[in-house]
């Protein structure tokens, strides 16, 4: 007995150690870059990923849920003991429980919070941007988007659509980062392909279009969502998978890793993805330029953006509302929050992109 408390005791002891370890290397990224993102932890992910491919369906879409369960249990026992006793030996072992998640996510994951921003790795330089600079992206993006909208099939109704739906989407995906990966070696590596998600009607409602979970080392997608769409989302998730934990940047590794794709549906998804983003921005800044813009959409391309909000229309409620809270709280925690960029950060690396290029 005494030997397994203190296993339980050093079990729980290890995680204030990590969270001071979280503390300190978020001032060394090129360290944690170096010696956990693409050393030791990228052989962990990879590993992990490729075990757990060998199963068609996401482990995680199980677990996730059976791990919640486990501590709602240890808590109503822990209200228990309050009464019959054994309350003290109660949180030692949900705070074993706890702990033991906590010192997982860290290790297989977590640290990847504290790497190297993407900007430093791709070479970009970030500074303040003018509204004319913004203006002149989305400009570009979308002559992008309506050239590669005439590449793309599209259904009856006028919107465009992947023939062969998400298995095609997910089979082709990692030609992208094969591409982008000649470029930037971190994003390369043997990974399990995108997985889809049972219940992606129902996460809809919360407005999620797909979870990474570290513990799996899955790339998991909404398959519930429209197809112009399906190939950034996943590309997002790989991102993730990939050890880039701060969403924007994902974001930013999407839209690398889908125009830098041989497929036009994928290019447009991710030019698209671009847009989306940096479109919102200038109608944050100035109303007038945005409208101006809007006007140069192809008319394919606007069939798809209005059938993308009327798609996400219908799932709006209190579940996306609480979703989103827990979200943004999730994130907050882990540090995602842009310092001097004006913008935001998905959108000011498209812009130091831009202004590389020109």
């Amino acid at each position: 007995m005494k030997k397994k408390l203190s296993i339980k005791l050093i079990v729980i002891m290890l995680s204030p150690i990590i969270f001071i370890a979280n503390i300190i290397t978020k001032r060394y990224p090129k360290f944690i870059e170096n010696y956990y993102s693409t050393s030791a932890n990228k052989g962990i992910r990879q590993l992990l990923s490729l075990i757990t491919s060998i199963f068609p369906t996401s482990l995680a879409e199980f677990l996730i849920p059976s791990l919640f369960l486990i501590l709602i249990v240890g808590f109503i026992f822990l209200l228990v003991k309050i009464k019959k006793g054994g309350f003290s030996e109660q949180v030692i072992n949900l705070s074993t429980y706890v702990s033991v998640l906590y010192v997982l996510f860290m290790v297989l994951w977590g640290f990847n919070y504290n790497r190297l921003s993407f900007d430093k790795i791709a070479g970009l330089e970030i500074t303040r941007s003018s509204k004319q600079e913004l203006y002149d992206l989305c400009e570009s993006l979308i002559d992008r988007a309506n050239t590669l909208r005439g590449k793309v099939e599209e259904n009856s109704q006028g919107v465009m659509t992947v023939s062969g739906g998400y298995k095609d989407v997910f089979k082709r995906a990692q030609k992208g980062y094969d591409k982008a990966a000649k470029l930037y070696p971190e994003l390369g590596g043997k990974y399990g392909p995108p997985k889809k998600i049972l219940v992606s009607k129902k996460m809809s409602y919360t407005g999620i279009t797909g979870i990474y979970i570290p513990y799996t080392g899955e790339a998991n997608v909404n398959i519930n969502i429209t197809d112009y769409m399906l190939p950034n989302t996943a590309a997002h998730e790989m991102a993730h998978q990939r050890g880039f934990a701060r969403e924007d940047e994902a974001n930013y590794i999407a839209y690398i890793a889908c125009t830098m794709h041989p497929d036009a549906d994928f290019q447009y998804s991710g030019v698209m993805l671009a847009i989306v983003y940096s479109m919102n921005a200038l109608a944050d800044v100035d109303r007038d330029m945005y409208k101006q813009l809007l006007k140069s959409y192809t008319p394919g391309v606007r069939r798809d953006i209005n059938n993308d909000i009327e798609f996400w229309q219908k799932y709006k409620g209190k579940v996306e509302e609480v979703a989103n809270k827990v979200n943004n709280t999730y994130l907050k925690s882990n540090g995602q929050q842009d310092g001097v960029q004006s913008y935001g950060r998905m959108v000011d690396l498209l812009l130091a992109e831009y202004k590389k290029e020109k």
